[in-house]
């Protein structure tokens, strides 16, 4: 996948990486493989990264920094807490099928990654945790999610919820990612939202389309 800011060399390497990792694992394969499967140079492997530890940060660093970006995003340009939460949780699952191979090898491999990155890791999703948690309190405050769940608990069953989706998620599946990302806001905002909301004209409307998608399959 092609991101802004990337040189050809730099996403040929991850994108062989990201193969060799999945058939060897991440001890199975040296940087030499890399740069011999990649049609590069250690020279052109070092420019890019400074190490094998780096490459699988930045392997890890493409997809938190999606859903991170797609999450300040939907705070900043929605009012409403109930919009908010629809937002972030449609591009958290597409994340599943943008970097599927992203998460797969970095689920199998990070426990080998050093300290420095493991705490860059952390503090990303820190401030992905914490805007998921702000939308929550924020929905409870105007009175769209009910005053009864608890912040944190709420927060974190969502985020188990939807992370789970990379255990079981198949691209020829039965469900397409947007059908399953519909499937997931009627599941979560159906549980958050107060009675009053549910029937609120501002609500009906995306409620509505995630039912009418499911009904029609």
């Amino acid at each position: 996948m092609r991101s802004d800011g990337l040189t050809e060399l730099k996403e040929k390497i991850i994108e062989t990486s990201l193969n060799l990792f999945e058939q060897h694992g991440y001890h199975g394969v040296s940087v030499n493989e890399i740069v011999k499967e990649s049609g590069t140079s250690k020279g052109g492997f070092y420019h890019h990264f400074s190490s094998k530890d780096e490459l699988l940060f930045v392997i890890h660093d493409y997809f938190i920094s999606y859903v991170l970006t797609k999450a300040q995003e939907a705070t900043s340009e929605s009012i409403h807490p109930s919009e908010k939460m629809q937002k972030i949780i449609l591009s958290f699952v597409k994340v599943f099928d943008l970097y599927k191979p992203h998460i797969s090898v970095f689920y199998q491999e990070s426990i080998y990654l050093k300290p420095p990155y493991v705490e860059a890791i952390k503090n990303k999703r820190h401030k992905y945790k914490e805007i998921v948690f702000s939308v929550i309190q924020e929905g409870i405050e105007k009175g769209e999610f009910r005053s009864e769940l608890p912040v944190e608990i709420t927060g974190m069953s969502i985020l188990g919820l939807v992370n789970w989706t990379y255990k079981w998620y198949k691209r020829d599946g039965g469900k397409t990612i947007e059908e399953i990302g519909h499937i997931y806001v009627d599941l979560i905002l159906q549980g958050l939202l107060t009675e009053k909301m549910k029937s609120d004209a501002r609500i009906q409307p995306f409620l509505l389309k995630h039912q009418i998608m499911m009904d029609n399959k």
